[in-house]
């Protein structure tokens, strides 16, 4: 069996949604007897420094020949050439969480370079692999056949049904995401301040240096809008710690812009949690029609309707959680996601 290489931007245990899902892939492989090696690349991808793009030009050039080399989406449109020249020997596997081109903020230019790149990266590809049906329609741009396109969405572990702050006091509401631009924490804060009533409170769980600008506005937010004794930012979170948070909470809530898949949602679904969110990525389908409140990407109207909703009516969150607690029970598994993306990779051995 061919020999596999996960190439990942920065630390393989870094507490994101794409590293963990890369991490979680990697441990499934393995389990089913694959060799697998991870090679981590340095932390400046996608925006690598000439040092970065050397150490991975060596690094890269040290694989062993006929090895199935998978490739994470935010080191892959930054390093085209290397990938070209690597897929004469090395079958290259994109894993496309999101394509660099469509992230939050970028300027035209910017993105327009990114597109180009990601466009000659996945024409190297023998296979690529999204981790959610929203990603399919990202890349219709680049043209990438059907026939080289597999889906492996995420799992979800098993978790028990989340105790809630079960005390009078303020709603606990949780937010997890690494807080940068595309994940909508400025219109949460803003939507929760137009509500009359404080009787809450927001526990925004993510990293706050990933994205410092972002994060520095956000803590500026909070401040300007008299919201500091009903937010809490408590940056990255290590497994047992995220669990309390999870644990404690009343409702789930997310704004974000854009999702592949939408991972943390379905981790609240997984502990019976109410959730308000954005309709994007899997987000709907992972809701179906009774564990949560779906709103329009980007529309603070909305939103505040929906957590005003929430926040009034108990008999509501109470209908939601049963929801949730319902959904749970169909969520998929990792080992489901490990199937398939061995599946895959066995397909590319047996037809490379």
């Amino acid at each position: 069996m061919a020999s596999v290489v996960m190439v990942v931007p920065g630390r393989l245990d870094a507490r994101t949604g794409g590293s963990i899902y890369d991490r979680r892939i990697v441990d499934g492989l393995r389990q089913r007897a694959w060799h697998v090696d991870v090679l981590e690349l340095d932390a400046s991808f996608p925006y690598p420094t000439a040092l970065a793009r050397a150490e991975a030009d060596a690094a890269l050039a040290a694989i062993a020949a006929g090895s199935i080399v998978i490739v994470d989406s935010l080191a892959l449109g930054a390093m085209p050439d290397l990938l070209i020249r690597e897929a004469e020997r090395v079958r290259i596997v994109a894993l496309v969480h999101q394509p660099l081109a469509v992230a939050a903020r970028l300027d035209p230019a910017e993105a327009a370079r990114f597109q180009k790149a990601e466009r000659r990266a996945l024409g190297a590809a023998a296979l690529v692999v999204v981790t959610g049906r929203a990603t399919l329609d990202l890349l219709a741009p680049y043209d990438v056949a059907p026939d080289r396109i597999v889906v492996v969405e995420p799992g979800t572990d098993a978790a028990p049904v989340a105790r809630g702050s079960g005390a009078p006091g303020p709603l606990r509401l949780l937010s997890v995401a690494t807080v940068h631009a595309g994940k909508g924490h400025e219109l949460l804060l803003g939507a929760l301040a137009a509500i009359p009533c404080r009787g809450w409170h927001l526990t925004c769980a993510g990293s706050l240096t990933r994205d410092p600008a972002t994060a520095d506005r956000l803590r500026q937010k909070v401040t300007s809008l008299g919201l500091g004794d009903h937010v809490s930012l408590v940056g990255d979170l290590d497994r047992s710690e995220l669990a309390s948070c999870y644990d404690a909470a009343d409702v789930f809530v997310l704004a974000t812009q854009q999702e592949t898949y939408g991972m943390a949602v379905a981790e609240a679904l997984a502990r019976g949690l109410p959730v308000v969110a954005t309709m994007t990525g899997a987000i709907p389908e992972l809701l179906g029609d009774a564990a949560g409140i779906l709103v329009p990407v980007g529309d603070e109207p909305a939103l505040i309707a929906a957590l005003q909703r929430v926040l009034d009516d108990a008999p509501l969150r109470a209908r939601l959680a049963d929801g949730a607690r319902r959904a749970r029970e169909r969520l998929p598994s990792w080992d489901t996601a490990s199937d398939c993306m061995s599946g895959a990779l066995r397909e590319l051995v047996a037809h490379g």
